[in-house]
């Protein structure tokens, strides 16, 4: 099977204009002295030609690969794929490629992918840390997204003012007690997320935090949440701090035979992909990850091309968190006015 025949050299493209190699590896590079009329007759050409520049050239020629890395917390979790594909756009649009590595769940194994990225060549890193990542050990620059509480942010979502909208929303239908469902205590995030929630509720309103990892390291691995009790106590909502933890706690309630939203209501944060489509539809606050995307990589490529590889170096951007927005849906409506009763009656 015969070899695809190779695209057009600068060689080629300088001896069809008659001009020099170097003439057009600078006009095509945006370098050296080149008039304004011979660099777009020279691209004009090279385009016409199909020339695609060689990324092992130019990373000969600039000491750089061309290539971000992108180490992932949990890629099995849908909120990641969703995140990466952000990513992608953003640094193709900058003139990047990305390569990427999953952590699965563990520091140690973040530690190693980070190491392997380096190992690669990447220019910088977009890094969503797990709690205890060294970001020191990237010999790169390093935006890191996670949360603004995070020492060393670049940007984030603001989890916090999404844990606030939460809160409104829940307190303007009329609930009066509401149970916070998060899955790990540790996480920076959904600890802003419910301090979001927490700080957001009015004075009257009773707010408790139900960590699933704390319980099932004491009943077992998917163990019931015990929600069908909590609304026997007179919790009326579930704020649940990921979509997939609301999932699970709507479950839970139905299957109890607790109907969302007339007897109670739940709600989540991250709008997953299916979050739309479950029944009822979950209402939730979804991030604008194209935006956080643009402003990390733009702040990465920036420091990258303004201070070269600086070894741990943590990138700053202009703005450090993004709005989250509240999406209402099915899953939330006014307090069951037989249980918001009974809990007046108790408080």
């Amino acid at each position: 099977m015969a070899s695809p025949r190779p695209g057009p050299n600068l060689s080629k493209i300088a001896t069809s204009l008659g001009v020099s190699v170097a003439t057009v590896s600078n006009a095509l590079s945006g370098k050296g002295r080149v008039s304004g009329q011979l660099v777009e007759r020279i691209r004009e050409h090279a385009a016409e030609l199909g020339y695609v520049p060689s990324q092992a050239g130019r990373a000969l020629r600039t000491g750089r690969s061309g290539v971000l890395g992108l180490v992932l917390p949990d890629i099995a979790n849908p909120l990641f794929p969703k995140i990466a594909q952000a990513i992608e756009f953003a640094a193709s649009a900058a003139g990047y490629g990305v390569l990427i590595a999953d952590s699965r769940g563990d520091i140690a194994a973040q530690t190693e992918a980070i190491g392997r990225l380096v190992e690669r060549g990447v220019d910088g890193m977009v890094i969503i840390p797990r709690r205890a990542t060294r970001i020191s050990s990237a010999a790169c620059p390093v935006a890191v997204i996670d949360t603004p509480s995070t020492p060393g942010n670049t940007v984030a979502a603001d989890h916090w003012q999404g844990g606030r909208e939460i809160a409104a929303h829940l307190a303007g239908l009329g609930h009066r007690r509401i149970l916070i469902i998060g899955n790990n205590q540790e996480s920076n995030v959904q600890n802003d997320r419910a301090g979001g929630v927490r700080f957001g509720m009015r004075p009257n309103i009773d707010c408790e935090t139900l960590w699933i990892n704390r319980l099932e390291q004491d009943i077992g691995s998917g163990c019931p949440l015990g929600l069908a009790e909590k609304v026997g106590q007179g919790f009326t909502a579930f704020a649940a701090l990921s979509d997939l933890q609301a999932v699970r706690a709507l479950t839970e309630l139905q299957q109890a035979g607790i109907n969302v939203p007339t007897d109670v209501s739940v709600t989540g944060f991250d709008d997953l992909i299916w979050s739309s489509v479950v029944t009822p539809s979950l209402t939730t606050v979804r991030m604008d990850m194209d935006r956080i995307a643009e402003i990390a990589v733009s702040a990465l490529v920036s420091t990258i091309r303004t201070s070269g590889s600086r070894e741990g170096m943590l990138v700053t951007a202009e703005i450090e968190r993004v709005a989250m927005q509240l999406i209402v849906r099915q899953s939330s409506g006014p307090a069951n006015p037989a249980l918001k009763t009974s809990e007046m009656e108790n408080m």
